[in-house]
C-alpha cells in the first residue's frame, strides 16, 4: 500500500445505492483495521424508487454479500425475470422479448443466430425467440432453475434476474450493513467542509450542527448530486440529443393481467411504459419526452393503461440523460444518479451502482489517493454509460414507426460512431462482436438487432457445411425441445412456493 489507509469512509445518502454501497463495502473491507463506515441520510428527503428491475449480474453481487436468495426474495417481494418483452417498438402490434441466456446451441464451430440465418434465407420463417428457452418461459409464467450440470439441456442456457420493491430492498441492505457494524446517522446535511490545500472533502455538517468527518465520500445524493456536483463542480455531459426523454411518471397499482416472468415496455407515442410484476403489486411508469406530450397528457396514458387499480398518486420525475464528466474527483466517488442517469429501459441503474462498486473495490485507495487509480475508475465508468447508451439509443433509432414526431426524430438521428459500427457489421455480414467486455453480449445485441427490424447481410460461410437439410431438420428439433422443456416447467407462483420464497397471501394486492 501507497499511502496510509482510509479509516473513515462517510456516505452521503441511502437509498437503493447509498445502502448497496454500505452493505459492499461493510462485507469486504468491514474487518479492515480502525475502519469505520457511516451512512448519512434523511427521512425527509425523499428517494426515487422506482427501479425495480435488474439484470442476471445482481446475482453475482447478492453473492459476494452472502445473501440467501429464498430470504432475499421473500424480504423484497421479488419476482423472477427473464428478460424484457418490447411491444410496438419496431412497429405497432408487434413485438419481441430480449431474453436472458442465449438461442440455441453453437454449431460447426460458429454461433447459433447463424444457422438461423441460414434457414431464413432456406425460406424457414421462424423467429428468433423461438430458440430461446428464456422467451417461451417468460411468455408462459414458468421459472426453473438453470441447468449449469447438463449442457445438452435447454435450461444450460437459462438465465435469471429479479423485479423487487426498491424500498425494500434499501431496508434489506440496510439490516444487513447494519449488522456489519455500519453506522446510520440521520440528519439534513447543510454545508459540506473541505482542506484549503488540496480541496478535499473534510466533513459534512447537519441541520442539528453535528460534523461527520471522513477520508473518504460516496456521493449517493441522488439528482442534488450534493458532493460531486454541487460542491465540487463536476460538470454534467448531457446525452438529450440521443436520448430526449426527460419526464416520468410513476404509479403502482393492483395484481391483474399475465403473470408473465418479464418485465414489460410498450413504447407510446412520446416514449414508453414499464411493467414491473412483483409479488404483491405492479409497477408501473411512463417516461417520455416533454417536447412532444404534456404531464397531463403522459399521466392520463398511464392511467388508462394500468392492468389493475392504482395504489398512490401518480409520481412525477424529471431527468436529464447523461452522465458527471467524471465520477470520482477527489476524495469523493459518485454512485446512482450522483453520477448519471440512463432510462432504465434495459434494467441498468442498479447494474450502474454495482459496477461502480465492484470497480471502487478494486482501486480502492490509501489517503494519497493515486491519480491512476482515480484515472481508470473514470475511464471504466464513462466507457460503460456510453456502451449502454448506445444499447438503448439502438432500440429507438432502429424503428419503422412514422405515427408521431417523437419517433420521426429518434429514427433519423445519426448514430454515435459505437453503434454506427455495430449496425454496419451485422448489415454486412450478420456478425456481431462485443468489445472490451461490455456489459451487453452478442446475444443481447442479436435479439434488438433482429427484434428491431435490423436485417443481416448475410452469415458466416460455416452454416453452409451443414447441407441445408440438415439445418431445417437441426432447427425444428431445437424449437421443439425448447417448446416442450418451457411446458414441463413449473409455473412462477409453484417455484416461489417450493422455494419458501413466496409472500403471504394477505399481503398481495389482488384487484
Amino acid at each position: 500500500m501507497i499511502g496510509d489507509p482510509i479509516r473513515k469512509i462517510v456516505i452521503v445518502g441511502g437509498g437503493t445505492a447509498g445502502w448497496m454501497a454500505a452493505a459492499a463495502l461493510s462485507k469486504v473491507m468491514g474487518q479492515f483495521p480502525g475502519l469505520a463506515i457511516e451512512l448519512v441520510e434523511s427521512e425527509a428527503i425523499g428517494t426515487v424508487g422506482v427501479g425495480e428491475a435488474t439484470i442476471p449480474q445482481i446475482n453475482l453481487f447478492n453473492a459476494m454479500l452472502g445473501v440467501d436468495e429464498s430470504e432475499f426474495v421473500r424480504e423484497t417481494h421479488a419476482t423472477y425475470k427473464l428478460g424484457i418483452e418490447f411491444v410496438d417498438w419496431t412497429r405497432l402490434g408487434h413485438r419481441y422479448v430480449h431474453p436472458f441466456g442465449s438461442y440455441g446451441p453453437d454449431m460447426m464451430g460458429i454461433e447459433f443466430h447463424h444457422h438461423w440465418l441460414k434457414g431464413r434465407s432456406l425460406g424457414d420463417s421462424s423467429e428468433l425467440d423461438e430458440y430461446s428457452i428464456a422467451v417461451a418461459a417468460g411468455k408462459a409464467g414458468k421459472m426453473a432453475w438453470p441447468a449449469r450440470d447438463n449442457p445438452r439441456s435447454p435450461l444450460s442456457k437459462l438465465a435469471y434476474a429479479f423485479q423487487f420493491d426498491a424500498g425494500r430492498y434499501a431496508r434489506y441492505l440496510r439490516g444487513r450493513a447494519e449488522r456489519q457494524g455500519v453506522k446510520r446517522t440521520e440528519g439534513r446535511i447543510t454545508s459540506v467542509e473541505r482542506d484549503g490545500e488540496s480541496g478535499f472533502v473534510t466533513a459534512v455538517v447537519l441541520e442539528s450542527g453535528a460534523r461527520v468527518e471522513g477520508e473518504l465520500f460516496i456521493d449517493c445524493s441522488g439528482f442534488r448530486a450534493l458532493l460531486i456536483g454541487q460542491e465540487l463542480g463536476v460538470p454534467f455531459t448531457d446525452w438529450s440529443e440521443w436520448l430526449p426523454c426527460d419526464r416520468a411518471v410513476a404509479i403502482p397499482c393492483t395484481l391483474a393481467g399475465d403473470r408473465e416472468t418479464l418485465t414489460r415496455s410498450t413504447a407510446r407515442p412520446a416514449g414508453w411504459q414499464w411493467r414491473i410484476p412483483l409479488q404483491h403489486r405492479i409497477g408501473n411508469g411512463h417516461v417520455y419526452c416533454s417536447q412532444y406530450m404534456s404531464e397531463d397528457e403522459a399521466t392520463g396514458l398511464l392511467l388508462a393503461n394500468l392492468d389493475g387499480e392504482p395504489l398512490a398518486e401518480p409520481n412525477q420525475l424529471r431527468f436529464t440523460a447523461g452522465r458527471r464528466a467524471r465520477a470520482w474527483e477527489k476524495n469523493v466517488v459518485a454512485l446512482g444518479l450522483a453520477g448519471g442517469f440512463l432510462e432504465p429501459l434495459e434494467s441498468t441503474a442498479i447494474h450502474l451502482v454495482q459496477a461502480a462498486i465492484a470497480r471502487l473495490l478494486a482501486l480502492f485507495p490509501s489517503r494519497a489517493f493515486g491519480t491512476r487509480e482515480i484515472e481508470r475508475f473514470n475511464d471504466e465508468t464513462l466507457r460503460d454509460y456510453v456502451d449502454i447508451r448506445d444499447f438503448l439509443l439502438l432500440h429507438y433509432n432502429a424503428t419503422k414507426r412514422d405515427d408521431s414526431p417523437f419517433w420521426d426524430y429518434c429514427r433519423n438521428l445519426a448514430p454515435p460512431k459505437g453503434l454506427a459500427e455495430k449496425l454496419a457489421m451485422f448489415r454486412s455480414s450478420g456478425r456481431i462482436f462485443r468489445e472490451h467486455n461490455e456489459l451487453f453480449t452478442e446475444t443481447s445485441w442479436l435479439s434488438v438487432l433482429v427484434g428491431q427490424g435490423v436485417e443481416a447481410g448475410g452469415y458466416h460461410p460455416a452454416a453452409d457445411l451443414l447441407p441445408d437439410a440438415e439445418t431445417r431438420k437441426r432447427l425444428a428439433h431445437i424449437r421443439e425441445v425448447v417448446a416442450q422443456t418451457a411446458q414441463q416447467m413449473p409455473t412462477q407462483d409453484q417455484f416461489l412456493a417450493a422455494n419458501g420464497s413466496a409472500i403471504p397471501a394477505d399481503e398481495r394486492r389482488i384487484a
